[in-house]
């Protein structure tokens, strides 16, 4: 069986969760079968296991998806920041033969910033938002062939309705 995957990608406070929440509720009104996977979730982990070379999101996504898949499942919107950056790689966890199209959400600095005020209840708002900049200008430089969608200014329903267009998946 073949998989369709959405690969959202950006930057903290960029919106790729809500935007893949959206999507979702989307896709299940128009009553199309697919799984929502947040890969941030799939390494939180102290010490980050990456740090030290140990592809733990990339297993877990491997062992997730297989669930998933002999239940009938074949389309995935997958959430990572770096998920535009590692497209062969998440490709390969997936298995078999993937579609896939990468996208990378943008936003100012000003509005992400704003976003994870209004989300960061604790004492790392300042760190979160410098490597949220940080992963802007890296994202930008490392995904040249991802499709870039603004969300500065933008409905959450509209950015995820261009999402799925632009995958092909409405």
């Amino acid at each position: 069986m073949h998989t369709d995957v959405i690969f959202i990608g950006g930057r903290s406070g960029v919106g790729k969760s809500s935007v893949a929440a959206e999507a979702s509720h989307l896709l299940a009104q128009a009553d199309v079968r697919h799984a929502v996977i947040e890969g941030d979730n799939l390494d939180q982990a102290h010490p980050q296991p990456w740090r030290s070379g140990i592809p733990l999101a990339e297993r877990n996504l491997a062992a997730m998806w297989a669930n998933y898949r002999e239940v009938g499942y074949s389309r995935l919107i997958f959430t990572n920041t770096v998920s535009v950056l590692q497209v062969a790689e998440l490709e390969a966890a997936l298995g078999g033969h993937v579609r896939s199209t990468a996208v990378l959400l943008t936003s100012t600095d000003a509005v992400a910033a704003d976003r994870l005020a209004k989300r960061e209840i604790g004492t790392a708002l300042e760190e979160h938002v410098a490597r949220s900049a940080a992963a802007a200008r890296r994202l930008d430089a490392g995904a040249p062939d991802a499709i870039r969608i603004a969300t500065d200014g933008r409905a959450v329903a509209e950015i995820a309705r261009v999402v799925l267009e632009r995958a092909g998946w409405m």
